[in-house]
């Protein structure tokens, strides 16, 4: 796009040439725009060999230089060639030939984006996550490709959800460690491999003896079983109780649609069953290759958990009647991300009580609290902030102050009303004492 294109007709023929007119080819076909004219009315070719019955050849080349090309340049183009007949002049015979002209225009823009967000974290069910990467303005559609850490992730066609959700579950449950779900959380089992055979533990390090054990006459040895040894297993809160393989499934799919200006927006999605703790911190990129680009144009994005929220109250010094406002201002970032992502779920409570609206729960990032009364002064206020790869929370406590201007409000107006509930009583007092002297 931008270049300047040059377009050829070239024909031979024996004949009398009588015009070229060339068309460009629009509305699927069904309408031609006349672009160009050569009239030969007056140019005519005579043969200066000396049998003059043989007409010679002629090769006519005709072009059209189209300078700086768009995109609405795209499309076909036809040459009409009118020569004359040979038996008449009066008849003119038309041939015609067409070209397409393919204009390639980079992309503009690409991203990269979680379907679905924000959302909930789960600590004990699998979920799968998408990533979107989002190319618009190219033409012809770009190749597009994910990257993990660094390497070429290895995708498999999507072809349904469900499809997704069943092969993934299973492969989550071929690699998964034998975990008696029935168990709390906190509890450690031990597995009785451990245990000999006077209910003493079995020491793991190399330099044990080992114990042969004989059911027969002595100096009949038997084989002892073999027991395998499974190690301690225990079981915390802090993870999923779901364990899913090292090496997840990948499926890949992408749609595209044309844009007002001719151009493709492309979306390819990546989906697989999320792992929390090996996603967290992993470095995914979307790279694009274009034959108008010289080198692959790219987005990248650190999945990270949130953590460490920090809280802002405004005003600092809040009074009653004031309007509140508490706010999420950051997070404390690891060394590889440099912000949450994808975009977390804010989740506003207050402890021991409903909030001043009289709901359960607040979203968003901010919570106003307008005209804010004394009762809520001492109120804990708790900020639960989640998104698929974690969750965590924080604490405020809200302290409010008196307002000097409402409590002298509320002085002036217990005086307006002490006054009218006087006055009726002092006419009452001088209506009695008229009627006393009268």
């Amino acid at each position: 796009m931008g270049d300047t294109v040059t377009l050829k007709c070239n024909f031979r023929t024996d004949g009398n040439l009588r015009e070229i007119v060339w068309f460009r080819v629009t509305e699927g076909g069904t309408s031609k725009q006349k672009i160009f004219t050569y009239d030969a009315m007056y140019n005519t070719n005579f043969s200066h060999m000396e049998d003059f019955r043989r007409r010679e050849d002629l090769v006519y080349q005709s072009t059209v230089r189209l300078p700086e090309v768009q995109m609405e340049d795209d499309g076909p183009y036809e040459c009409h060639v009118g020569i004359y007949d040979k038996a008449s002049r009066e008849k003119v015979v038309l041939a015609s030939g067409s070209i397409t002209l393919n204009v390639m225009s980079p992309p503009k823009s690409i991203s990269v984006e979680a379907a679905n967000q924000p959302a909930r974290f789960s600590r004990y069910e699998a979920q799968n996550f998408t990533l979107v990467c989002i190319v618009t303005g190219g033409k012809p559609a770009p190749v597009v490709y994910f990257k993990r850490d660094g390497e070429l992730i290895e995708v498999h066609p999507f072809t349904s959800t469900e499809e997704v959700e069943n092969r993934g579950l299973l492969a989550a449950m071929d690699n998964q460690p034998l975990i008696n779900r029935e168990l709390d959380d906190t509890k450690v089992q031990k597995s009785l491999s451990f245990l000999g055979p006077y209910s003493e533990p079995v020491r793991l390090d190399k330099d044990q003896p080992q114990r042969s054990y004989t059911s027969g006459a002595p100096g009949q040895e038997e084989a002892s079983p073999t027991t395998e040894i499974i190690p301690e297993t225990v079981i915390s809160r802090e993870f999923p109780r779901w364990v899913l393989s090292s090496s997840p499934m990948y499926y890949f799919n992408h749609t595209q649609s044309e844009l007002h200006d001719g151009t493709l927006e492309v979306q390819a999605m990546l989906t697989w069953h999320l792992n929390p703790q090996l996603d967290n911190e992993a470095l995914f990129t979307c790279e694009v290759k274009h034959p108008a680009l010289s080198m692959p144009m790219k987005a990248e994005v650190t999945l990270s958990a949130p953590k460490g929220p920090k809280l802002s109250v405004a005003p600092s010094r809040a009074k009653v009647g004031d309007t509140v406002r508490i706010k999420v201002e950051g997070f404390q970032m690891g060394p590889k991300a440099n912000k949450v992502f994808p975009e977390p779920l804010f989740t506003w409570t207050r402890v021991g009580g409903p909030l001043l609206d009289g709901s359960e729960e607040r979203f968003g990032k901010v919570l106003v609290l307008e005209r804010v009364p004394a009762e809520l002064n001492g109120s804990m206020f708790r900020c639960t902030v989640q998104n698929p790869l974690g969750s965590t929370n924080t604490h405020t406590r809200l302290i409010v102050f008196e307002n000097p201007r409402i409590k002298k409000t509320i002085h002036l107006n217990f005086g307006d009303s002490a006054g009218d509930m006087l006055g009726p009583s002092l006419m009452l007092l001088l209506l009695s004492l008229t009627l006393e002297l009268t």
